[in-house]
């Protein structure tokens, strides 16, 4: 079976934790003369706005809003460094699962990479996790790679 990658959606939250994900994904993306799409998506504010205030949501929406437009702005800055093409869109107010899943289904995706926590016990059951529900809902194949 002969599978062509052309373009790959990157799942990103800026943290340490992606950061493996990320040299992998403009790895992979470069030995396959593909493009990458980094992605960020910001969660509804509404739980926040019910507990502490419209202000404090809207200052909690800018704060991610800044994080994922540095997140995306990094991978942009090492897939130019690796001359890999890297375009980055941030998604508001979806859950971040379902606007990843929505996001490769609705454009040209061939495969989607994102990072782990690999947590387990108690911190996974309280926490979820967005690896795992995309893996689960994805029409699109998904390829997770553990923080180092």
């Amino acid at each position: 079976m002969s599978v062509e990658i052309k373009n790959i959606l990157l799942a990103t939250d800026g943290s340490e934790n992606v950061m493996n994900a990320v040299e992998w994904t403009i790895g992979l993306a470069k030995e396959n003369n593909a493009t990458v799409i980094a992605l960020y998506v910001i969660p509804p504010s509404g739980i926040s706005l019910a507990m502490r205030g419209e202000m404090w949501a809207k200052g909690l929406h800018e704060h991610l809003k800044e994080e994922g437009e540095k997140a995306t702005e990094y991978v942009v800055d090492l897939g130019r460094k690796e001359g890999v093409n890297v375009g980055s869109v941030i998604i508001e107010d979806r859950n971040p699962t379902d606007g990843i899943v929505e996001f490769a289904s609705d454009n040209d995706v061939d495969l989607i990479m994102m990072g782990t926590l690999g947590k387990t016990g108690l911190d996974h059951i309280l926490l979820g996790s967005v690896a795992e529900n995309v893996v689960r809902h994805s029409k699109k194949p998904v390829l997770v790679i553990p923080s180092k």
